[in-house]
């Protein structure tokens, strides 16, 4: 019975002629495409608490929106059929509509077909080539960011496919180049751009990078199983700007995951390696483990359970490699520091998704970073239980206007959250957060417009009005005497501390970031992206900084 029901559902949503198993890269600007066909009650089994998914899912998916195309405008129609030329693989077997540079030199700029390096097919394999190539120009002025001007040059190749409609492999790697600028503009690029910030030879040569992504996936046939070894992107939770657990805005990180399935019932393991440090010293190794369980509950409601452990100078660790186990009970069999504090450090996450009506979804969702029953209603509880909650909107046809999306949110983060006792096991990679991009002890009013003009040109402004509390009172001889839980990466003195939410070096932001792409030829973008922040020290009788900078890219997909 659970092969015939696998096999009709296969059936429905994956009918085509070749399974595409890797994944389809979580910038892609399709998952946009997939939420808002979910809150028109199109897409209810697209779950976008667990992000990547593979080509065959989203191809299903666009076959799905295709049978309601009736329902959608016709920006999203536009959308839908360039969409259909980038997956037409996937869809129906054929490449009838693309076109090989190493084949046919005459489509080099051709607005209908998708286009490749090279592509190779047959009834076992598929396997596509392309080129990448972007040059970016960067610059600022501020108060505290200072006037900078950069120029950054990237050059690469990305080659994807699958064998014997089981085996995905994918591979991006680059070089990139600083083409103008001195020490100082590094430095301003790496601090505004994580991928950046993360590139430990663009911080010490100073003029050259290197990124790369790649890894291998095994789908068993039913689709119940998949098994992905490697280094991509991975996001998880409800979060409509941005995430809780694992957020968009984190650097990519080796892992092992285990995706299971059934009907309306996903679950996930993940083990990973990140790059830690203690408070500027290197750790040996930096590793973390999650599960997340996915529940779809009818056509409007979906429920998420996350967990996670991260664990220090212990690479490999069978206690939470084991991926059916409770991770918050299992760290207490993993010992303790050199201190006595427990070495690694639990986060648990429940989130909610409801579609109450066409054009609109809610989310909920609520992190516990360390619960203690025993002091949870005391005056210091906050030393033993750490919270965040995030609470969103997301109004599709916002104000009726077709293809414009309203996104609200408003995320509260207690003192400590996303932190360690032993400043080792912090919830980051590469000092930076895995999860929401606030320090700890803030909050966060957020509201993004993102508005499809046509099916090539997209405007998104997002305000952010946040206010945080930092700050360390050492005494003479450099001990803590004070900590006020704002440092993700600086817990010294959590024990002994009073945290109380935002007590401390009190800090409100005003950020304003505009952004707008434009595909002015199929796989041709010109992007621009504007910041301008307005600080306000109130720790500092209301001292005012302003800040600004901008992005302006010419990027190639081919």
């Amino acid at each position: 019975m659970f092969l015939i029901i696998v096999t009709v559902c296969m059936a429905v949503f994956t009918s085509f002629g070749y399974s595409q198993v890797e994944l389809v890269s979580p910038s892609h600007s399709v998952y946009n495409f997939l939420q808002r066909m979910q809150t028109m009650k199109i897409t209810p089994d697209y779950n976008p608490g667990n992000i990547p998914i593979s080509r065959e899912s989203v191809a299903g998916f666009l076959k799905l929106i295709e049978v309601n195309s009736k329902r959608i405008t016709s920006v999203d129609k536009k959308l839908l059929k360039d969409y259909k030329i980038e997956f037409e693989y996937e869809l129906d077997g054929t490449t009838k509509k693309s076109s090989s540079l190493f084949k046919n030199k005459k489509n080099i700029f051709s607005d209908d077909k998708q286009k490749y390096l090279y592509t190779y097919t047959d009834s076992n394999a598929a396997m596509f080539l392309d080129a990448l190539g972007k040059i970016s120009q960067r610059g600022s002025d501020g108060d505290s960011i200072g006037k900078h001007s950069i120029l950054l040059g990237e050059a690469g190749f990305r080659v994807r496919g699958t064998l014997y409609n089981s085996v995905g492999f994918y591979l991006r790697a680059s070089n990139g180049q600083k083409l103008s600028g001195d020490s100082n503009d590094v430095t301003f690029a790496r601090y505004t751009d994580p991928i950046l910030y993360a590139q430990n030879k663009f911080q010490y040569e100073r003029r050259n990078f290197d990124t790369f992504e790649g890894y291998l996936r095994y789908r068993s046939n039913q689709n119940w199983l998949a098994l992905t070894v490697g280094r991509n992107p991975v996001y998880q939770g409800f979060g409509f700007i941005d995430g809780l657990y694992l957020s968009n805005k984190t650097v990519p990180f080796d892992f092992i995951k285990l995706d299971l399935g059934y009907k309306a019932v996903s679950y996930s393991f993940l083990y990973g390696s990140l790059n830690g440090d203690s408070i500027g010293k290197p750790l040996e190794a930096k590793n973390i483990a999650s599960h997340r369980l996915d529940i779809r509950l009818g056509n409007s409601f979906r429920l998420g359970f996350f967990e996670s452990v991260t664990i220090v100078n212990s690479p490999f660790s069978f206690t939470f490699l084991n991926p059916i186990n409770f991770l918050t009970s299992s760290k207490l069999y993993n010992g303790v520091d050199m201190n006595g504090n427990n070495a690694s450090n639990t986060i648990i996450g429940l989130d909610v998704m409801v579609i109450p009506v066409r054009r609109l979804a809610l989310q909920g969702s609520l992190l516990v970073d360390d619960l203690e029953f025993s002091t949870l209603f005391k005056s210091n509880s906050e030393i033993t239980n750490k919270f965040a909650f995030q609470f969103g909107v997301l109004w599709t046809d916002a104000f009726t206007l077709p293809n414009l999306e309203l996104k609200t949110e408003y995320t509260r983060l207690d003192p400590f959250v996303y932190t360690h006792v032993s400043n080792k096991s912090n919830y980051t990679h590469w000092s930076l957060p895995l999860g929401h991009h606030l320090e700890p002890n803030s909050d966060e009013i957020a509201v993004k417009l993102n508005y499809d003009i046509t099916d090539r040109l997209n405007l998104n402004l997002l305000y952010q009005h946040q206010r945080s509390a930092n700050g360390i009172v050492t005494d003479s001889l450099g001990r803590v005497l004070i900590n006020y839980g704002g440092n993700i990466n600086n817990a010294t003195g959590i024990s002994y501390s009073d945290p109380e939410f935002l007590k401390g070096n009190r800090i409100d932001r005003d950020i304003i970031t505009a952004g707008l792409s434009w595909q002015f030829l199929r796989q041709f973008f010109i992007e621009f992206k504007y910041v301008q922040r307005l600080i306000k020290n109130i720790y500092q009788n209301n001292k005012k900084y302003e800040d600004k900078y901008y992005f302006a890219t010419l990027r190639l997909d081919y």
